[in-house]
């Protein structure tokens, strides 16, 4: 039987960062089944986000969140805005993580390999055995730990000594072979980052797959949920990796990402924004226009607020379980003028001296 080639996606898309994981440890990397791995060139990660190799958590998220920033395809228009873009997001990919962080100062470009200790041969780190589970490989399962035995027996399976329905083997549970020796293709996961806009109010996003082996792209229209949550995903069926021997592909998985927004801060599904208001609004109540996602919203400031006081906009923020959505909070924060005109300075000292409110007790 004749090697299938079995290519993994590189993944792009305007106004995006699409991260593949998958075999390579790289935006760039292509795995053949039954191939040999391109070599890889050593990347810092630790200098593309401009941290020392000893930085905390919190110094690389920031650092993250800076440059994901000045670099964004949608605020940076320069050339070579979109793949430093691209970059600064596969980086914090691997920093971010604790573990992952762990392996990459320990093996370098290397390190996912080596997260995988005692996984396939060389040349087939790109198939996926998650379909066996269950399957019976005379020596034991490798959901079981059957080591060598068990990816013998496999082969075996694969190249005619022992195939479904012989002395070795029966089908699999899922995926797994029909009667030829047909196994799915593996899923491939992205990540793609979204404005806190386009997250709330969906859409549509077009995004290019591109072959690693062929240099051949494709277009998709992919469908953004309204009120989609950082960590979920969109599921494209059959858009992963090809199949073996002309199995179904599988299925590309996109993990969402929300961009930082200055204007908001994001609290599980609920939104929280603040609304500066003056001295007198607050004492004598007024109206006061609100930043959403979506655009500007005019609300009324009851009189007596102080600093801190919120009012909920019902719905305004993300999904929740159920099919509702969470809120929108303002808060109010009241601002005093820096510097005053000899009219203001001399109306604030009268009230100082008619008011009977303390502030303080």
């Amino acid at each position: 039987m004749e090697k299938s080639e079995r290519p993994f996606y590189n993944v792009s898309a305007d106004h995006s960062n699409f991260r593949c994981k998958g075999e390579g440890g790289g935006v760039d990397a292509k795995v053949g089944f039954g191939g040999r791995r391109d070599p890889l060139d050593y990347k810092d990660y630790y200098a593309t986000l401009g941290v020392s190799k000893d930085a905390s958590q919190d110094d690389i998220q920031k650092a993250y969140r800076k440059l994901a920033r000045k670099y964004h395809p949608d605020v940076n228009k320069d050339s070579g805005a979109e793949v430093k873009f691209k970059e600064v997001g596969e980086a914090y990919e691997v920093l971010k993580d604790a573990d992952k962080r762990k392996k990459y100062d320990q093996f370098g470009s290397h390190w996912k390999r080596a997260q995988q200790g005692g996984g396939p041969p060389p040349g087939y780190e790109g198939f996926d055995f998650s379909g066996f589970e269950g399957f019976d490989f005379g020596g034991g399962g490798f959901g079981g730990g059957g080591g060598a035995e068990g990816f013998s027996s496999f082969f075996e399976m694969l190249f005619g000594a022992g195939g479904p329905g012989g002395a070795g083997g029966r089908r699999a549970s899922r995926g797994g072979f029909g009667g030829r020796g047909r196994v799915r293709g593996n899923d491939t996961e992205a990540t793609i980052q979204l404005t806190l806009e386009e997250a709330v109010s969906g859409g549509t996003r077009e995004i290019t797959l591109a072959d690693a082996e062929t240099g051949q792209r494709k277009t998709l229209s992919v469908r953004i949920p309204e009120g989609i949550r950082p960590g979920q995903k969109i599921r494209l069926a059959g858009k992963g990796q090809p199949g073996f021997d002309g199995s179904p592909a599988g299925d590309l998985l996109l993990k969402v990402e929300i961009l930082p927004d200055p204007r908001f801060r994001i609290e599980g599904a609920d939104l929280y924004t603040t609304v500066p208001v003056a001295p007198w609004e607050a004492a004598l109540g007024g109206e006061a226009e609100v930043e959403t996602p979506t655009g500007r919203l005019r609300v009324r400031i009851p009189a007596g607020s102080s600093s801190g006081r919120k009012i909920r906009l019902r719905e305004r923020g993300l999904s929740v379980a159920g099919g509702t959505r969470g809120d929108l909070y303002a808060e109010f924060r009241i601002m005093v003028p820096e510097q005053l005109s000899d009219r203001e300075r001399a109306l604030f000292e009268e009230l100082a001296e008619a008011s009977e409110f303390r502030a303080r007790a």
